[in-house]
């Protein structure tokens, strides 16, 4: 069976917010729901999806060109993290989306949506580190994280 769905944030190989998809129950009830990236649909639900729409559009990147300059930015220089750690560079925690995004905008970058940064593997370590951020639908940025001990 599939259950019908209106996504409240990006889902990775599913679609972005405001879309409204079919998913297998399953899928629906145990992963979407709990972790609040979807809402069931609704004839109620559907009239707030114009809202989630527009709220999208104020937040993102509105132009290829304008995303690609970007990404020529973000690309250009690593991105220093300052994180606590102990002797081995073991880290206290992990480097989570919004310390990069924080980290982006105090190094002067333009001011990137945490939800937008993708971390293959949780930062729990000092030393270079790869993340994606998607700009636009067409334009991801591969960056170089460098998360340092702090003093």
């Amino acid at each position: 069976m599939a259950t019908k769905i209106i996504l409240t944030h990006e889902v990775t190989g599913l679609g972005a917010p405001g879309d409204i998809v079919e998913v297998k129950d399953g899928y629906a009830r145990n992963y979407l729901l709990p972790r609040n990236l979807a809402t069931p649909w609704t004839k109620g639900a559907a009239k707030q999806v114009e809202a989630i729409k527009r709220a999208r559009k104020a937040r993102e990147i509105a132009s290829l060109e304008e995303a690609r300059a970007v990404k020529e930015r973000l690309e250009a220089a690593p991105v220093v993290v300052p994180a606590k750690a102990g002797a081995a560079g073991r880290l206290f925690g992990a480097v989570t989306t919004a310390d990069i995004a924080e980290a982006v905008a105090a190094a002067g970058g333009p001011k990137v949506d945490r939800r937008k940064i993708e971390i293959a593997q949780p930062i729990k370590s000092v030393g270079d580190h790869q993340v994606q951020i998607r700009l636009h639908e067409d334009v991801t940025a591969q960056i170089d994280v460098r998360v340092v001990p702090q003093a």
